[in-house]
């Protein structure tokens, strides 16, 4: 859904499906491979040669795999090659409440991404959020990302959020709609600093509020790491675990490591 809306392209091929972004080549998780199941024997050769033909400038390589189950058991090769081999779980809300520790000092708000400030304040947290990222090629890929997401809020598709103490940022989170239903968060981020002071589950809320009654959105979609602590936060506003899909990563030795956030994979299978 939010890769089609930032311009990103679909291709079908035979065995998989090829999500090329042009925009920004560095996403990793927007240009990759989208497999329907597990592999085969051969999976990590056959798997890296199809995403060497796709993207033969790359400095990363990256596989999904459609599913629900989120079973990472069948991917013993691709971790004794180098990978990262994780699943995620998809989680959906049709209702929200407020969070049990609210953040009551903070000030929620929707950003302006064509102004300075405001660009700027959203691309420092998450800049703050990413210390073993290359700091020159993750703010390339930072300044890509926010160029896509304002054009998404100009249109109407949706705005990026940030909670405030005292004029400083240190909470944000976007979320985007295509107009049929489905609303998707991006990268909840809270400062390292400001943790445990319930701005995260304050944001969410906030944000979730908007996108039932101003995107006008029936159900809302969140990615979670089910080893993370900040799951444990969407819950507590109402997000229940949906299913789980398997992501699959790995950066050449001889690149910076700026991957971005990981994708629903019915997402594209929807579009």
């Amino acid at each position: 859904m939010l890769l089609t809306l930032q311009g990103s392209e679909i291709d079908e091929r035979a065995d998989y499906l090829a999500v090329v972004s042009p925009h920004n080549p560095e996403f990793w998780w927007g240009n990759f491979l989208l497999f329907p199941g597990p592999p085969t024997a051969a999976g990590v050769r056959d798997w890296e040669a199809a995403f060497a033909r796709e993207f033969p400038e790359a400095s990363h390589r990256t596989f999904g795999v459609d599913g629900t189950s989120g079973d990472v058991s069948g991917y013993a090769e691709f971790v004794a090659a180098g990978y990262d081999v994780q699943a995620s779980v998809v989680m959906t809300a049709t209702a929200v409440h407020a969070p049990p520790h609210p953040n009551r000092d903070a000030v929620c708000r929707p950003l302006d991404l064509t102004d300075s400030h405001d660009r700027e304040s959203a691309i420092a947290l998450r800049m703050a959020n990413a210390p073993d990222m290359d700091p020159i090629s993750h703010r390339t890929f930072l300044d890509r990302s926010m160029d896509s997401m304002a054009a998404l809020q100009q249109a109407g598709a949706g705005s990026w959020f940030g909670a405030f103490l005292d004029g400083r940022m240190v909470s944000g989170m976007g979320l985007f709609s295509d107009g049929r239903g489905l609303a998707r968060f991006q990268s909840v981020d809270t400062h390292p600093e400001a943790r445990g002071l319930g701005l995260a589950g304050t944001l969410v809320h906030h944000v979730s509020t908007y996108g039932f009654t101003s995107l006008r959105a029936t159900t809302l979609v969140m990615v979670a790491d089910p080893s993370y602590h900040a799951i444990r936060i969407y819950r507590s506003v109402g997000f229940e675990d949906t299913e789980a899909q398997v992501e699959i990563e790995l950066a050449r030795a001889d690149s910076a490591r700026v991957p971005g956030a990981a994708i629903n994979c019915q997402d594209i299978l929807d579009t």
